[in-house]
């Protein structure tokens, strides 16, 4: 298998079959990335562990500074049907990628990205990489090293962010766990709304409540909340944080 760079490329006009409100419609590729500035990775199939817990979210999570530093539009590319697109964007967070399926590996191919994978039962499937297009000419691309099995140490969305700007600043991850009813919980959670910071919630059970945080948190209350791996404490020690 011999995989080539292709930076410099005009963008391949291919046309994709898509589904929109149980109806069929076709978006050309031209329509996407000519006069535009587009971030697009291709994977082997939609569900597949690395594309599903890793490729795929991390681009949706930093979508925003992607956005910031001059990005039209993030795309992901698999050879998988329409339908099977649609049901793994049901299954993941990517309300910020557009997700295009290559049905037949036609643009797959005309990039030289189209790998034999029946080993595996897959068929044919694209190559793991991703690319920088400004204007419909490929500017950048990171393609994984040509090595047995499914690499996966270039594609990935932060080496991509790193190439647009260095010094870009990434989202900020936060969690807070909190429980129903909970005033001090949805005070946390204005708090972290009015900063304009996302966050993701995770609210747990009356019966497992003080066994969770416990055994997390070392506290016995919720709610507590979580920012780029630390612990940040309660609400109040929020308040802090936030005013810090």
């Amino acid at each position: 298998m011999q995989l080539k760079n292709f930076e410099g490329q005009k963008i391949p006009a291919v046309s994709f079959k898509t589904r929109e409100n149980d109806d069929w419609k076709t978006i050309n590729s031209h329509e996407i990335f000519n006069n535009r500035t587009v971030v697009a990775f291709s994977l082997p199939g939609a569900f597949t562990p690395t594309c599903s817990s890793t490729h795929l979210p991390r681009y949706n999570e930093l979508a925003p500074a992607f956005f910031q530093n001059g990005v039209d539009e993030i795309v992901c590319l698999s050879v998988n049907d329409a339908f099977v697109m649609n049901e793994w964007a049901k299954d993941q967070e990517s309300e910020n990628i557009l997700l295009l399926p290559d049905g037949n590996g036609e643009f797959s191919e005309k990039l030289g990205m189209l790998v034999d994978k029946t080993d595996l039962g897959f068929g044919k499937r694209s190559w793991r990489y991703s690319m920088l297009v400004r204007s419909g000419v490929v500017e950048k691309t990171f393609i994984e090293p040509n090595v047995p099995g499914d690499p996966f140490e270039v594609s990935d969305a932060d080496t991509m962010l790193n190439y647009l700007n260095p010094q870009a600043q990434k989202p900020d991850q936060i969690a807070i766990l909190t429980r129903e009813g909970c005033s001090f919980c949805a005070q946390a959670k204005e708090d972290l709304t009015k900063a304009g910071l996302d966050y993701v919630e995770l609210p747990l059970t009356h019966q497992a409540r003080s066994r969770v945080v416990g055994a997390i948190t070392g506290a016995g209350t919720v709610p507590q909340i979580f920012i780029n791996g630390k612990h940040i404490g309660d609400g109040e020690a929020l308040k802090k944080y936030l005013r810090d």
